[in-house]
């Protein structure tokens, strides 16, 4: 097992939550990064360079851990769907998303910043969102309020409401850490999970 301290690049408490189920110790580190997508970059590229960065900018405050960073990025008809931050943003985004596809690209980065390897990879998941009234996204926003939220979905809570199917091979990932991916990765740092 390795004795690295394991830190948590994030301060989502849903990441926190799904980090705990694996039952080892960590801590967590704000990471504090402008998550704005730059000009020509995919969704996919969006994940996966904030991923790295959440994680490089904590490692400099922990210089002998293994830090874990990650990112999702919603995608709908080619256009970013980022976290909407207030009502208004996401009424329009749960508008536009109605009957339609999303793909989420949560991008997973576990760096050891003792000797400055990292490993990187993306959980994709396509999710179906029902066609809902006007009403039923209102009633939804008011009691969840998933204003930090990338595409405006908290599948962890009362979204799961919102949506008539998902596909993807990590349930985790949605919600916006991939354990499976973590597991294997966090293996090969000499973390054993059991």
């Amino acid at each position: 097992m390795s004795s690295q301290p394991l830190i948590l690049a994030s301060t989502s408490i849903y990441r926190s939550q799904l980090l705990s189920t694996l039952q080892i110790p960590f801590q967590t580190a704000a990471p504090d990064v402008d998550e704005t997508p730059l000009p020509g970059e995919s969704a996919e590229q969006t994940s996966l360079r904030l991923s790295k960065e959440k994680a490089q900018v904590v490692a400099e405050r922990f210089p002998d851990a293994l830090i874990i960073g990650s990112d999702q990025v919603a995608l709908l008809e080619g256009e970013q769907l980022g976290k909407p931050l207030n009502h208004d943003n996401a009424v329009k985004q749960l508008r536009s998303m109605r009957g339609k596809t999303v793909t989420f690209y949560t991008a997973l980065s576990l760096l050891n910043a003792a000797n400055g390897e990292m490993q990187t990879d993306v959980a994709i998941t396509q999710v179906g969102f029902r066609d809902l009234s006007d009403e039923q996204i209102e009633r939804y926003l008011h009691k969840e309020q998933p204003y930090h939220c990338a595409g405006s979905a908290k599948s962890e809570g009362l979204g799961i409401a919102l949506i008539a199917h998902i596909q993807g091979d990590d349930p985790n990932a949605l919600i916006g850490l991939p354990l499976i991916m973590l597991v294997t990765m966090l293996q090969k740092q000499g973390v054993t999970i059991l």
